[in-house]
């Protein structure tokens, strides 16, 4: 998962930089509205972590512009008090959710994988499926034949972003959002590297990861084959 953070208290960011980079959220960091403005034309997030009150543009101002270009990302605002008005304001600006200043770490993490959760999965609960593929919330976890699937870091963040936009084509380009920050040199071949390895974990699983040439790619379960008498197999058409 990728996450946006507006926020011009350089001590608070860098605070919530280490704690996404321990939680495996990958983060870019935008100091004011107008930068902030910038990265939401150019990336995709799954999250953003917005200030109400920014040099410049002020956070409620980038959350309503994002809001009238009918941008659904889920925003938790970040507030300084919280008084009603505060609470009013970024209801009214079209947040999802708030936390006050100084927050615990505990909070902040949980409030995000919520707002991610309600984003991709609605009231289905607390996971995802992709045939036997499960994907816990949570934990972040993917579970296959009950037991936890081993990834890497980035091969984590690459079948996250798949299962999270299930069903739906993911370009190459986008999966190099997921995984590379700002500050990273994305690659092209180390997606299909990704790719490769996440093929092999998912050799024995019903879900799978198809290549759309030209497209990207798609996480959906294979469909069962069906076998006739003589053993011929009925192919899914």
């Amino acid at each position: 998962m990728k996450l946006l953070l507006v926020e011009d208290d350089a001590d608070l960011a860098r605070w919530v930089i280490n704690l996404m980079q321990v939680e495996n959220f990958a983060l870019d960091w935008a100091q004011d509205g107008e930068r902030a403005e910038t990265l939401l034309g150019l990336q995709h997030y799954d999250a953003v972590l917005l200030d109400l009150r920014l040099p410049g543009i002020g956070g409620k101002d980038v959350l309503a512009r994002l809001r009238r270009k009918r941008d659904t990302v889920p925003v938790l605002m970040l507030t300084a008090n919280g008084s009603t008005d505060d609470k009013v304001a970024c209801f009214s600006a079209g947040a999802d959710d708030y936390v006050v200043k100084p927050f615990d770490a505990r909070e902040l993490v949980a409030r995000i994988k919520a707002l991610i959760r309600r984003q991709a999965a609605g009231d289905k609960g607390q996971h995802l499926d992709c045939g036997d593929l499960h994907y816990l919330f949570d934990t972040r976890e993917f579970m296959l034949h009950g037991e936890p699937l081993p990834l890497r870091r980035r091969e984590h963040a690459i079948l996250e972003t798949l299962i999270l936009r299930q069903g739906k084509t993911v370009s190459k380009a986008a999966l190099m959002d997921s995984v590379f920050n700002l500050d990273d040199e994305p690659s092209a071949d180390a997606i299909d590297i990704y790719i490769h390895r996440l093929r092999k974990h998912l050799a024995h699983s019903s879900a799978r990861i198809m290549t759309l040439r030209g497209l990207g790619y798609i996480l959906r379960e294979e469909e069962p084959r069906e076998v006739f008498a003589g053993g011929a197999v009925a192919m899914p058409s």
